[in-house]
């Protein structure tokens, strides 16, 4: 008698290419304040401004039932489905965000943020 688990760890896709942002767009103008955050659905990704020049990027699909529905709230990533709470490094914060999140790597260069796809 076997149990299966109901999680899928291979939801979320590698970026296929780096994204390139240029800050001075106004579909970004979240970014320029702290704690401002944009998704890119396309990309499945939340790009979140957690200080001066310092930014985060994970992914938008939860690791707790993969809904795509995660956001940036109070300094922390959330999913809006079931409450997941997860820091800036990806850490589950509560139950629902145990498994943690994807966090991808950040740089910026005047005001070109580009989140790295490997």
């Amino acid at each position: 008698n076997s149990l299966t688990s109901c999680q899928n760890d291979s939801a979320v896709t590698p970026l296929g290419a780096d994204i390139i942002l240029d800050l001075t767009d106004s579909k970004y103008s979240a970014l320029k304040a702290n704690n401002g955050y944009v998704v890119l659905s396309a990309q499945n990704v939340v790009v979140a401004r957690t200080g001066t020049n310092t930014y985060v990027a994970v992914t938008l699909i939860c690791s707790h039932e993969q809904k795509r529905e995660i956001t940036s709230r109070s300094g922390e990533f959330y999913c809006t489905a079931h409450g997941a709470r997860f820091d800036n490094a990806g850490k589950g914060l509560n139950t629902e965000g145990k498994k943690g999140l994807t966090v991808y790597t950040t740089s910026l260069n005047g005001t070109t943020l580009t989140v790295k796809a490997a």
